[in-house]
């Protein structure tokens, strides 16, 4: 196995950590020849990079707009990210309707 392969093997494998939700010593037990000394190594080689976590990773997506005329009247939009919901109006702080996706998205 190639060093490449070996750290997409683990990436895979600390995002199903993640995931589950349970503790280092759980997850192991029931992965059958991964040690929590393991785990722990690779959780801690990757703590500084970006492991994007499967279902969470930050994407587009695609809108529809079906009513022009209610956008046209009212001039706002309402962002749902998980249960948060965010009303944007105009004249709204790109900066800081940044800095709340980005704090939302890591915590839904």
């Amino acid at each position: 196995m190639t060093k490449a392969e070996r750290e997409a093997l683990w990436e895979t494998r600390i995002a199903e950590y993640k995931m589950s939700g349970q503790s280092v010593r759980e997850w192991c037990a029931a992965h059958e020849g991964i040690s929590p000394r393991q785990l722990w190594y690779w959780l801690r080689k990757f703590k500084d990079r970006n492991v994007v976590t499967p279902g969470k990773s930050n994407r587009w997506l695609p809108v529809e707009i079906s009513n022009q005329s209610f956008i046209e009247e009212d001039h706002t939009l309402l962002v749902k990210i998980g249960p948060a919901n965010i009303e944007v109006k105009p004249g709204f702080d790109p900066a800081l309707l940044s800095q709340v996706v980005k704090v939302l998205v890591a915590l839904c």
